[in-house]
């Protein structure tokens, strides 16, 4: 039934391809790979601009290691992303698709912008999952490694839907014990969309400095975050411009995970 949900950042390849191209971006560092997909679009990009592409994943499959090995200027680095974003150097974008949390997310930004900073480079990100259901909803692959008081309650077991802040026993949107949910939405501290509204805060509260942020709603959302000060930052702001909060875009989403929803109800009730 996966089969029916498109769920890849790769949807947005054209889009981010162009944004890469108007931005002369050379190096990407990936966070969470995906073999087959981004991965393949991003160090492609990379290769053609003589540049390096890195991935961080903790666990990646064989066929993803086996890929690495036949492309020289690709690294992968298997290691949680807070352990090894900090050492990476000369970044020009981030590719941000791992554990979809506030506790990670945030923290990814803040490394993000750090090495950045310390490197003379503006911040470029391009980030998954800022919409529904991880934009107010934490999820989690592997729980232990967030601190237990930037925690929310989770759930291996139960699912969630559409416009419900709780959690369903054994329906709807689940990840089959492959990851878990918060088993409530909203309030401080939860939700990728949630980490990132309060990245911007903490960078502009001085006033010295303005992030961009499009939030385009499809395709689980992407989010792209950019520094204002970018020699780029208006071409750039041109292009995702017309797709941010596109309100065609947000209906077709919310009727695509309707409908996705109405089989997983239809499924559960099969075998129930």
């Amino acid at each position: 039934m996966s089969d029916l949900l498109i769920h890849s950042m790769s949807e947005f390849s054209s889009l981010i391809l162009e944004a890469l191209e108007l931005t002369q971006v050379r190096n990407i560092v990936e966070i969470g790979a995906e073999f087959g997909g981004m991965s393949s679009v991003l160090a492609d990009h990379c290769g053609k601009a003589g540049g390096r592409f890195t991935t961080i994943d903790p666990a990646p499959k064989q066929a993803f290691i086996d890929w690495v090995a036949e492309h020289p200027h690709v690294t992968h680095l298997a290691a949680p992303s807070l352990e090894v974003m900090g050492d990476q150097e000369q970044v020009d974008a981030w590719v941000i698709d791992g554990d979809h949390n506030y506790y990670t997310v945030l923290r990814e930004l803040r490394l993000a912008d750090s090495v950045a900073r310390r490197d003379g480079r503006p911040l470029l990100a391009f980030m998954h999952d800022v919409g529904w259901p991880c934009a107010r909803r934490d999820s989690y692959y592997a729980p232990d490694r967030i601190p237990a008081e930037h925690r929310q309650h989770f759930s291996f077991d139960m699912g969630v839907t559409l416009g419900y802040a709780g959690a369903l026993p054994g329906r709807g949107f689940r990840g089959m014990g492959s990851f878990a949910w918060a088993v409530e939405a909203g309030g401080p501290g939860n939700g990728v969309l949630t980490a990132v509204e309060d990245f911007i805060t903490e960078v502009e509260q001085d006033g010295t400095r303005q992030m961009c942020f499009a939030n385009i709603p499809a395709v689980f959302g992407l989010g792209v975050l950019f520094d204002a000060s970018a020699l780029w930052a208006d071409p750039l702001a041109r292009l995702v411009e017309p797709y941010h909060d596109n309100e065609l875009l947000r209906k077709l989403e919310i009727n695509r995970l309707r409908n996705y929803l109405k089989v997983i109800d239809m499924q559960d009730e099969r075998h129930g």
